[in-house]
């Protein structure tokens, strides 16, 4: 995609205002695999038309994996850079595909002063199926494909968010499975509080391997993911199992354009 998402610092330039920010977040930026992600995000607001910038140079880590750690002060001190940046272009409403993002500028950036509307890509693709905007018409069918939804933590059991990305699967023309471990009693990829960033504590399995207990008990040949550490762990566990030819992991939002032909 040659398209160059502009920046808010162009925006604000010329005077304007988008309608959201979209937060790239580390993985969306520097993650080859979450990238596809990101491009995939910048797809569909701009088949819908929605006005969007991103932070570019500006944005910073939210701070999300110090605080797991343990360093509340790097935190606090990344949560206030990027409090100013944002607080310094008015920004109102923001867009993000990663759910420790979204959690982190949610529940976290209020306290410190940066109160924000965020919203998770899936919560996105949910409202414009419900508008009407996306319709899973003219591209590739997902006839007769298992696709199951595994649910990131930061955005299940973390925020309660479980309708939004099953909504984008709904309407696709496959049978959408539940593993056994789902929504509220889902089982995490083993990334998540800082995981991501160490090696595994020794023990007799990862927890991502376990997790392709569940994906081949549902049977499913896609992995749906809303997650970029997630789709790390995923796409290793299906690697482990030697089933690459049979599972896919994708993102939410690239199943969405995929079924629209974007």
């Amino acid at each position: 995609m040659d398209y160059q998402p502009i920046t808010m610092a162009q925006m604000a330039a010329e005077g304007k205002e988008p309608e959201v920010l979209f937060w790239v977040g580390c993985a969306g930026s520097f993650d080859e695999r979450a990238q596809k992600i990101t491009r995939d995000i910048c797809k569909i607001l701009q088949h819908v038309g929605i006005s969007f910038a991103v932070l570019g140079t500006e944005e910073s880590c939210t701070g999300d994996p110090a605080k797991r750690a343990g360093n509340e002060f790097l935190f606090q001190m990344q949560a206030m850079m990027n409090i100013e940046v944002l607080n310094g272009y008015n920004i109102k409403k923001i867009v993000t595909g990663c759910p420790h993002c979204f959690n982190t500028i949610r529940n976290e950036y209020p306290g410190l002063g940066g109160n924000y509307e965020v919203i998770h890509h899936s919560q996105l693709i949910q409202q414009l199926i419900d508008e009407g905007k996306l319709k899973a018409e003219g591209g590739e069918s997902f006839k007769g494909r298992r696709i199951t939804f595994h649910d990131p933590c930061y955005l299940g059991r973390g925020n309660n968010i479980y309708e939004a990305p099953r909504k984008a699967l709904e309407i696709l023309d496959a049978e959408l499975v539940e593993m056994k471990r789902c929504k509220s009693n889902g089982l995490c990829c083993g990334a998540g509080g800082a995981q991501m960033f160490k090696e595994p504590e020794p023990g007799n399995k990862d927890i991502n391997d376990e997790r392709m207990l569940d994906v081949l008990g549902a049977k499913a040949n896609i992995v749906a993911s809303g997650c970029p550490f997630c789709m790390t762990m995923l796409t290793d566990g299906v690697k482990h199992i030697e089933k690459e030819a049979e599972i896919k992991v994708l993102d939410i939002a690239e199943i969405t354009v995929r079924a629209n032909g974007l």
